[in-house]
């Protein structure tokens, strides 16, 4: 059976559903309705049946259009036609009056929640923006933007002054009509451009990065052309004070936004994160944000959406919104309010308007100006822009997918009573009818563009940065005392951090006897910080050529026992925990109470750093020093091995990568499959030096105790050994022989980096696994000899 009777099955299964849907809503809606106003609960019954009927048939229908390569958005938007007046209505029209009834005050409840769903989605659309994928691109996606923006919007302006008047609520407005009907036919789908270039594996390519740049700069400008266009149809006429003084207001309030709004945003999220206790106190701030900024843009006479658009901007930009805040936040507005919003929209468009020649008519001139006129400027920017004439091609075939942004705009301008219903409804058309063009013409775009040498290396450096371990970092939580170890940890945690700007926090961990007042501690761990940071943030904007944010740094000193301060903290919400305490061994060379307590409380990747440091020098590490890193080709020797790339680039450190083996090997097994394993994991770890600009050398011990292998090396002067290792189950820390080896003869401080603390239902289960995979391993290596 092919795809095709699949996907018609599929459709066919949903239409019967809804059917049934309405058909077992339909007596309790009549004999709701039958009922006094306000008795019989009739409002709520009619509200919910809405809600649901939107969410199945959006749902359904863009699951459907995903499966075949279109975005599921359009299927939302085709759901709510298909529920109005072009089939529900026409097949069955007592039904659908009785499901989407006429009546103020019932169509009032569900236009409330698509109402609020637009500011919702102008949030998720800013949070989606990255400005500084802008910054990186440079200036070939302005002038693309520019020329994208400029020709389609004169198009649509003039246009609107030859629409005949029966298509215009307000004939004597065709100016204001004009301005929306520009920006509607201007504006790009940032999220449809998105999709469709990372669906094709295209999101790292130069174009790629170009194309989302200008779609995001032609989406900024759009919603300030649409700020601009609601106070002029605010004010009923193009009148130039009440025009300048809204342009001043807007630039304002964008100024005040990007400067010490910004500032302000990532305080109140970093503090709600930190302080609240109660579950998703995040995202009732980023909506309280929202909420207050889409006021202030209402204030100064311009839409609400550009102060939730604006409010998406900052948000995504704060440095410590996690993944899984961003994820819920998006689960309920693509859930709920994603699918309600475009299905009303639908609803608003009636498809049975376009039997009259002239509209039809009309509306395929529309979409032919529209296609032709976004191709057309989006393609003179590229060429502007010295673009090669097929990647030129390219750029307008993605910038012509309008989607969600248009009808946003569009609803806009009919609750405005600025377009008519059958404007819309032509809109409406385009828009659908552009955006399920855009994919099958952007793949056949793509993949006629090759990739050069430069480009390749690029993707693959940046491939190799998606699997790193501290490039994916967002927050770091160091746990230090007053000793000399401390302040080497704290100039670790800067060298780490510094790379990315990395919101880090400094916990002091009072010593039982103080040596230095509170003060002068928390400046030195500060100061020794703020040197790496800052080593490690210009060595990233030489290499890079781009700019780094400044650490942001909290200092905080435990009160009580360092244990519960340190999980008290960790509950805030941090990628990884550096512990630096003066005496972290015992004479046994166990871990001493003091370090078990501190990481007992944290689950997440941890870094111990012993023997760091000497109290009468400044910590650093010096230029040209060697790391040695020992690896066995494990997930954590790998992470220990970024970790070591990412102190020593700043420090123009060497690495040197050692590979132990964890048994003994007979002379037979060199040319065993373990061998090319071994040669593989020491390229890994090359190919990870050589994007960082790192020098290293590679060497393999296979034979004798590992242990044995990695002292010997390090007495060979190396100034720092960092050592992937993996938590034990128990209630102390312990990670095996070989690291208990390790940290007993060696004289050069470690910094042992472990993964999650595995407890002992886990532990058991990874001991089985790892038994298995020991057993097959050895049985090939005995096949193949």
């Amino acid at each position: 059976m092919n795809p095709g009777t699949h996907a018609r099955q599929r459709f066919n299964l949903l239409l019967a559903f809804c059917l049934m849907l309405v058909a077992a809503a339909m007596p309790a809606l009549a004999a709701g309705s039958a009922g006094p106003a306000g008795m019989g609960g009739s409002g709520e019954g009619i509200f919910v049946a809405e809600i649901v009927l939107l969410l199945v048939v959006g749902r359904g229908l863009g699951e459907l259009l995903e499966r075949i390569g279109q975005p599921a958005v359009m299927g939302q938007l085709i759901g709510g036609i298909l529920l109005g007046p072009s089939l529900f209505g026409w097949l069955w029209p007592s039904a659908q009056h009785m499901i989407f009834p006429s009546d103020p005050e019932q169509k009032s409840m569900i236009e409330a929640v698509s109402q609020l769903g637009i500011l919702l989605l102008l949030l998720l659309t800013g949070m989606e923006t990255d400005l500084r994928l802008v910054r990186r691109v440079g200036a070939a996606c302005f002038s693309i933007s520019a020329a994208g923006i400029a020709v389609p919007f004169v198009c649509g302006f003039a246009l609107a002054q030859f629409l005949p008047e029966s298509l215009l609520p307000e004939p004597s407005e065709r100016i204001v009509a004009g301005l929306f009907l520009g920006t509607a036919l201007s504006i790009s789908s940032v999220k449809i451009v998105a999709i469709i270039i990372r669906e094709m594996g295209f999101m790292r390519r130069d174009l790629g990065q170009i194309i989302v740049s200008s779609a995001i700069i032609e989406d900024t400008v759009g919603w300030l052309i649409m700020a601009v266009t609601f106070g002029i149809a605010t004010n009923g006429s193009l009148q130039l004070m009440p025009l300048a003084l809204t342009v001043i207001e807007v630039a304002a309030f964008m100024i005040f936004s990007f400067t010490i709004g910004r500032r302000i945003v990532f305080e109140l999220i970093r503090w709600t994160n930190d302080t609240f206790r109660s579950e998703f106190a995040v995202i009732t701030v980023i909506l309280i944000i929202m909420g207050l900024m889409a006021l202030t843009t209402n204030l100064i006479g311009v839409h609400t959406v550009l102060g939730a658009f604006v409010a998406g901007i900052l948000v995504g930009e704060s440095p410590i919104l996690s993944d899984h805040i961003e994820a819920q936040l998006r689960g309920i507005i693509t859930a709920l309010f994603m699918p309600v919003f475009f299905g009303m929209a639908g609803l608003e468009a009636d498809l049975t308007v376009l039997a009259d020649p002239t509209l039809a008519l009309l509306t395929v001139g529309l979409v032919l100006i529209a296609s032709v006129g976004k191709f057309g400027g989006a393609f003179i920017g590229g060429e502007l822009a010295g673009m090669h004439r097929k990647e030129a091609t390219a750029v307008g075939c993605a910038m012509n997918a309008r989607g969600s942004t248009e009808v946003i705009v569009a609803s806009i301008g009919l609750s405005m009573n600025i377009l008519s219903h059958n404007l819309f409804t032509m809109i409406v058309t385009m828009a659908v009818l552009t955006t399920l063009a855009m994919p099958p013409m952007l793949r056949w775009a793509l993949r006629r563009l090759p990739m050069g040498e430069k480009e390749k290396e690029r993707v693959d450096r940046e491939a190799l940065d998606e699997r790193g371990f501290v490039s994916r970092l967002e927050r770091l939580l160091l746990a230090v005392d007053d000793s000399a170890n401390g302040r080497f940890t704290a100039y670790l945690g800067g060298l780490i951090g510094g790379s990315s700007g990395m919101p880090t926090t400094v916990l002091r961990l009072e010593k039982d006897s103080e040596e230095e007042t509170r003060s002068k501690a928390e400046e030195k761990h500060l100061a020794a910080l703020k040197k790496g940071a800052r080593a490690s943030a210009s060595a990233v904007e030489k290499a890079e050529q781009t700019s780094v944010d400044k650490v942001r740094l909290t200092a905080r000193t435990a009160s009580g026992e360092p244990g519960k301060s340190v999980a008290e903290e960790a509950r805030k919400g941090y990628d990884l925990l550096l512990v630096g305490i003066g005496r972290s061994l015992t004479q046994k060379g166990a871990f001493t109470r003091k370090v078990n307590d501190v990481t007992r409380g944290f689950d997440g990747p941890l870094c111990v750093v012993v023997k760091g440091g000497d109290r009468e020098k400044a910590p650093v590490l010096a230029p040209g020093a060697t790391i040695l890193v020992p690896v066995n080709g494990t997930e954590t020797a790998r992470r220990a091995a970024d970790v070591a790339l990412a102190i020593a680039r700043p420090q123009r450190a060497r690495v040197r990568a050692l590979y132990v083996s964890p048994r003994a090997r007979g002379a037979g097994s060199r040319a065993s499959l373990s061998h090319r394993r071994e040669e593989a994991a020491l390229k890994d770890i090359a190919d990870l030096a050589e994007r960082y600009g790192v020098a290293i050398e590679t060497a393999m011990r296979a034979q004798g105790a590992p242990a044995d292998a990695i002292n010997r090396e390090a007495a060979k002067g190396a100034a720092l050994v960092i050592m992937g290792v993996s938590q034990r189950s128990g209630d102390d820390l312990f990670f095996g022989e070989t690291a208990g080896a390790v940290l007993a003869a060696c004289t050069a401080p470690v910094v042992l980096v472990a993964g999650e603390r595995i407890r002992r239902d886990e532990a058991a289960r990874e001991a089985e696994r790892s038994g298995k995979s020991e057993s097959a391993t050895a049985a090939k290596e005995t096949a193949e000899q």
